[in-house]
């Protein structure tokens, strides 16, 4: 019995060694080599303070700011452990909403946002990113279209020709990956750092 017991623990040590402990640090230490900043979380240091992620969305809600994408994630209520609270770009909740097309609360919520956008930018279409949820609820990124879409506001609430917001709206565009994978894109943070970093007037 010892025979066939001995073999199995051994076996079970040397694998545990080998993919529980060498695996993971020789990949940490390959990605820490050759991605170092994708391997530390994408973050975005502004005067030696991190401030965000390239990877997860911030819920900026002043007009002078680009806006993300709606986020459905929730955290629990305060005043009842049973329930949730909406919690926009929650990272320790990423989860999209449960509600299906049909559901009375999404149609609401979509309406009135589509009504809000419009009176802000009424001869343009409503881009459908500026209205709809992703899956994790923490895009970091909109469409160069729902970007646009926001110029007239943001160059108005800073006091900003339009046409200059647009070309910065322009030069944050992300192509598709090696021109063929994807969608091009605007990380909305990096957007508004480079908003804050013009010169005032």
């Amino acid at each position: 019995m010892l025979k066939q017991i001995r073999p199995a623990i051994v076996m079970m040590v040397v694998l545990t060694v080998l993919t529980g402990l060498i695996y993971p640090l020789a990949m940490t230490g390959i990605a820490q080599l050759v991605f170092p900043l994708q391997a530390n979380g994408s973050l975005i240091v502004k005067d030696g303070k991190v401030i965000g992620s390239e990877l997860i969305g911030q819920n900026f809600a002043k007009p002078e700011y680009f806006h993300g994408r709606p986020s459905a994630t929730t955290e629990p209520d305060p005043k009842d452990a049973t329930k949730s609270v909406p919690a926009p770009y929650n990272a320790a909740n990423s989860s999209g909403s449960n509600a299906g097309p049909t559901a009375k609360s999404l149609v609401e919520r979509v309406q009135a946002d589509v009504k809000a956008l419009k009176e802000e930018n009424p001869n343009t279409p409503v881009p459908i990113d500026l209205v709809t949820t992703s899956a994790s609820g923490l895009d970091p990124e909109i469409s160069p279209a729902a970007a646009l879409f926001q110029v007239p506001r943001v160059a108005k609430a800073r006091g900003r020709e339009e046409a200059e917001i647009r070309r910065l709206v322009q030069l944050h565009t992300e192509a598709r990956i090696f021109g063929l994978i994807g969608e091009p894109r605007v990380n909305v943070l990096q957007l508004n750092m480079a908003l804050d970093a013009l010169k005032p007037r």
